[in-house]
């Protein structure tokens, strides 16, 4: 007995001693085993739990652990490694890197794959990468640096979403933006990426082909987006702070068009007086009506204002067509017994302005136990460079993980935006709109007063306290304004209010059940909730509607989305090499759209910004909702064989609302291998390769983003002398279905010289088919009610090739130096047309016109369909445009004449670029980095409006608008060799559409840099900061173009515009801390 008693006491005390000896301080460092250098960060975890530190900047750490436990020791680039403690309380680490390093690690549909199982075409962009573009939308930071993607903005206003083409355009009518995926979840193409803080992302994943899309079925067609959101590393709480400041400017450059208001004069007299000798005056008489005409009667081609003060009795213009030399700016007026100083003002300088931007963020991530969290808070403000117009963001991230069970894991995703968007112009691009800032600013004659000034020359102060700016109505001495008149844009951007407030929701949950060994099952649920009231206030004290009292305008719209999916995940490996996965799923997705709006005048206090502010109801009350509906189920296999040999296989079936209940469902698939080749026995044994991989990838997406109600006759409301009444206004079909893209890809991913080289060299062949097409039909078929339908009938295909390089020119312990190069060269062209919509055969392509273009079979989309111009006429100064003159034997001969209406029409080109990319370059040497970034595009074809706006002469309801100064090189008498026709009033054609303003779309864009210096560990430590850098920056420094002022990086069709808002270049400092 007292045997048994002594054995269990000496058993109390083992286990006694076992426990006390669980928690033992392990102390280290952990090393680059290539460089010997700390590696800062790296995540510490207990095997088995969620326990975990991280290293600190110089690789060092401290942990409690059981004196049984495992460390794992992993870090981004390396190789993961398990040390065993077994008892000991110091353990120096040396962390390999890894040649399949996870940041080569790609996320794909419903799941992630590294580089090189990856079968498909996909590029990879860091939240490093990210951090570098100063912008409220994330995606610019894939503009040049991932090969296939273009990327265009119409408006450098706040919130303008670029528009994204992958692989160029898939389609004439349907959606060609491709979609985004946040955390898993699908969003669709018009989610607002404003509303997703930059600084909370981990990653972007651009997928381009079948292979990565064709599990997204029916909105992965013109390629995905994959963003990964942040989430907390296993380690002690990490707190990071991030704060920059900064200013934005104009980034647009002006034509070069005149700025003198002398030689405006100067200019239009001359153009006044060479249609009076056309008309038959003698030299002289056409000098002295011309400067009468100018300073006279707005109605008869006059321009209104005189801002200069010259002798009486003497000519404003001589007859050598200069100003008088006696002449001063500035001319004082009296009026009605009231003193005025009439000088003109810069307008563009005016419109814009200087502005700051504030962007804040911070972040707090860690793990206790089973759990991890990571919650994150931003705030930006960010004035806009007009007047009136800015952005103030709220952002909020809560991220959570919790290991429930070994067989449970469960976790939350839910971000929150509140945002606050002004917007001084509300007319911007409309032409001859007198609200749109942009076009006033631009084109308006330098001669021009923009305030009332008194006789002193001191800006006049109105009853309302408001500076009294000049309206061109009379206000001003009297004077009135031919251009724009009765109008002020620049008062109108401070006084008119266009303004929104929004809230957006969007997370995901999930939970993840592993079973029987090889099993998991996940539950994904997604959501989306944006809700946004606007506000449109035209002011009652100016402008076009002050007659009215002022309007205001009241929107109000919610748009909701649930998406719910069920992965169920098998995967097993046999005999050691053979690995096989398989997964199957459904996706339910549902969207839901609701708006409403109304308008009042006559309002009683411009503060008071509600419709109850105003008393006259603007019958335009309306209210409108919208549902759409997708569902799917589909099915992946994956193999491969000793990781050197892959295959993938994918299917899905897909229901889409958008079509009729009998043509609502499309099959989707894909095929996919790669081979590593140098992992073979029989490829070459070099040094210099790491990794060779061929792949190659075939399949098909859908294409359902071709609008609501197409199978369906659609009718508007008509309110008919009070009854209601309806209006077809579209006949449906029903058998409307799928546009179907079909993918081809292959190629090279390539790893050299130690991974110092890296990159693919892919080729691609997309064909769309099914394309949604429109129809005309005679009045008669509609009962005089509708012009037309929609079917599939068009087909479409783009090939070309890409190649991205990454290439590692210096590696050394203090210096490192990278550069990356990318392009992508394709064309694109219709392949078939249905034969009910070929209207015409141009140069032996059967297809249609649509406005200045021309569809046509083996022909790109979007060529060109212009009169062509000809020259100039040597004795008269005419423009010429070219005929197709037919003999007798039926020879056809471009001949040259001047009735533009009586030139035929031409194909010209069309915008699609040679070559378009990006290269960069980062730096580092002991705290400093610097990194650079430039896009470029060569060859394709632009029509610049700006240019052909400034060339026109100026006309009877066009006067006082701005010339530019190659019509100083116009046709004269005394100058007939120039290709630019005469300059005179009324000349209405020379300007007109035509091949003429066609030009090279090419440019060369420095995108950003970004120079930075962490502070030494010796000086961060004394502070109790894990590290502190501060840095500098600066977005869209500077650009350059065929001709100064065009912007070729508007659109992708070749489309610009004078009249849009300019780009923003943005320059900061800023500081990062890291806890």
């Amino acid at each position: 007995m007292q045997k048994i008693k002594l054995f269990f006491l000496a058993m109390a005390m083992l286990v006694s001693s076992l426990a006390f000896g669980q928690n033992l301080t392990v102390k280290g460092v952990v090393k680059d085993a290539s460089t010997g250098e700390g590696v800062p960060f790296a995540s510490l975890q207990v095997k088995g739990t969620m326990t975990g530190a991280s290293t600190d900047l110089d690789g060092y750490y401290s942990i409690d652990v059981p004196s049984d436990g495992v460390l794992i020791f992993s870090s981004i680039g390396y190789v993961t490694v398990e040390v065993p403690v077994a008892g000991k309380t110091q353990h120096d680490v040396m962390l390999a890197p890894d040649t399949e390093a996870i940041e080569e690690t790609i996320v794909v549909a419903f799941g992630t794959a590294t580089k090189e199982s990856f079968t498909g075409s996909a590029t990879v962009v860091k939240s490093d990468d990210i951090a570098k573009v100063q912008a409220s939308d994330a995606t610019r930071a894939l503009e040049g640096v991932v090969a296939g993607v273009q990327m265009t903005t119409t408006s450098g206003t706040l919130g303008t979403k670029p528009s994204i083409q992958i692989r160029g355009v898939g389609s004439i009518n349907a959606g060609t933006s491709p979609l985004y995926v946040i955390d898993g979840i699908p969003y669709g193409s018009d989610f607002d990426m404003n509303n997703l803080n930059p600084a909370d992302i981990e990653s972007m994943t651009v997928l381009k082909d079948a292979a990565s899309n064709a599990l997204y079925g029916a909105r992965g067609a013109n390629g995905v987006i994959m963003i990964t959101t942040k989430k907390a590393t296993h380690g002690d709480a990490v707190i990071n702070i991030d704060a920059k400041w900064g200013v934005n400017t104009k980034a647009l450059q002006n034509y070069d068009y005149i700025t003198e208001p002398g030689q405006y004069y100067e200019m239009y007299y001359s153009a006044l007086r060479l249609a009076n000798i056309m008309n038959g005056m003698s030299e002289y008489e056409a000098h002295i009506a011309a400067n009468g005409t100018m300073l006279g009667d707005v109605n008869n081609g006059g321009l209104g204002y005189l801002v200069y003060s010259y002798p009486d009795g003497q000519a404003f213009i001589g007859l050598n067509g200069k100003l008088n030399p006696n002449a001063t700016l500035g001319r004082y007026v009296e009026k009605d017994g009231k003193g005025y100083w009439l000088q003109p003002d810069n307008w563009l300088d005016a419109a814009y302005r200087t502005s700051i931007r504030q962007d804040y963020n911070l972040s707090v991530s860690g793990t206790s136990g089973k759990a991890s969290i990571l919650a994150s808070f931003g705030y930006l403000d960010d004035q806009a460079i007009i007047n009136n117009s800015d952005m103030q963001r709220f952002t909020a991230r809560l991220r959570t993980d919790y290991q429930a069970k070994d067989w449970l894991k469960i976790g939350a995703n839910v971000g929150f935006t509140d945002m606050r968007m002004s917007n001084g112009n509300s007319s911007e691009g409309v032409s001859g709109s007198t609200t749109n800032i942009f076009e006033v600013a631009n084109q308006i004659a330098p001669i021009y007063p923009l305030f009332v000034r008194d006789g002193m020359g001191n800006v006049m102060v109105d009853k309302y306290g408001f500076q009294v700016y000049d309206y061109g109505k009379g206000e001003n001495a009297g004077s009135t304004r031919p251009y724009l008149g009765n109008s002020n844009a620049v008062q109108g951007s401070l006084l008119d209010t266009n303004s929104s407030k929004s809230n957006a929701f969007n997370g995901t949950t999930y939970a993840e059940i592993s079973f029987l060994k090889d099993f998991k099952f996940t539950f994904n649920a997604g959501f989306g909730i944006d809700e946004t009231r606007s506000t449109s206030i035209m002011n009652k004290f100016y402008g076009q509607y002050a007659n009215m009292g002022g309007l205001i305008s009241k929107g109000h719209a919610k748009t909701y989305s649930i998406n719910l999916q069920q992965l169920l995940n098998w995967s097993r490996t046999f005999a050691g090499v053979h690995n096989a996965s398989v997964l199957l799923g459904h996706e339910n997705y549902s969207s839901y759209g609701y708006s409403l709006s109304a308008s009042k005048s006559q309002m009683f206090d411009p503060e008071n910004d509600e419709l109850n502010g105003a008393v006259v109801d603007g019958q335009s009350a309306g209210s409108a909702s919208s549902e759409y509906k997708n569902e799917g189920f589909f099915i992946r296999a994956q193999y491969d064989f000793a990781n050197r040999i892959f295959v993938s296989a994918s299917f899905r079936r897909d229901g889409s609302t958008r079509f009729h209940r009998d043509y609502r469902w499309g099959n989707f698939w894909s095929l996919g291998g790669g081979w590593i080749l140098d992992q073979e026995s029989w490829f070459p044994r070099t040094a210099w390769i790491d990794m060779l991989k061929f792949k190659a990838s075939v399949g098909s997406q859908g294409n359902d983003s071709i609008g609501s109600d197409r199978f369906v006759d659609v009718s508007s409301l008509m309110n008919q002398n009070g009854t209601p009444s309806l209006n077809i206004s579209s006949i449906g079909n029903k058998e409307i279905s799928w546009e179907t893209r079909m993918n081809f890809n292959t190629g090279f991913d390539f790893e050299m010289l130690k991974r110092r080289v890296t990159g693919s060299l892919e080729f691609f062949y997309n064909a769309t088919t099914d394309m949604l097409m429109w129809f005309t039909t005679p009045v008669s078929a509609s009962n005089g009610l509708s012009n037309g339908y929609w079917d599939n009938v068009g087909n479409m295909r783009n090939a070309g090739i890409e190649f991205s390089a990454n290439v590692g020119i210096v590696r050394q312990q203090e210096l490192s130096w990278d550069v990356y190069f990318n392009f992508t060269h394709y064309k694109n062209k219709i392949t078939n047309l249905h034969p009910d919509n070929i209207g015409d055969n141009v140069e032996g392509y059967p297809g249609y016109a649509s406005g200045n273009r021309y569809v046509g079979v083996g022909l790109p989309f979007k060529t060109f369909y212009l009169r062509q111009f000809a020259g100039v006429e040597r004795e008269t100064g005419a423009a010429m445009w070219y005929k197709n003159v037919t003999d007798e034997s039926g020879n056809v001969t471009k001949t040259p004449v001047t009735d533009y209406n009586d030139a035929d029409y031409y194909l010209c080109g069309d915008p699609t670029p040679e070559l378009y990319g990006g290269f960069g370059t980062s730096l580092t040497y002991k705290g400093f980095d610097f990194a650079a970034s430039f896009t470029y595009s060569i060859g394709g074809l632009a029509y610049d409006s700006g240019y052909a706006a400034y060339m026109s002469s100026p006309s009877a309801g066009k006067e006082g608008a701005n010339f530019h100064k190659d019509m100083l090189n116009a046709w004269t008498p005394e100058n007939k060799d120039t290709d630019i026709p005469a300059f005179y009033y009324n000349e209405l054609y020379a300007a007109a559409t035509s091949d003429r303003f066609l030009i090279d779309a090419s440019y060369l864009n420095f995108q950003n840099a970004q120079i930075g210096y962490t502070l030494p560990r010796r000086l961060t430590e004394k502070m109790n900061v894990g590290k502190i850098r501060v840095y500098a920056a600066c977005d869209n420094i500077i650009y350059w173009s065929a001709r100064r002022g065009l912007d070729p990086r508007q659109s992708h069709d070749g489309s610009t515009s004078n009249i849009l808002n300019s780009p923003v270049r943005t320059a900061s400092v800023g500081f990062n801390i890291t806890f």
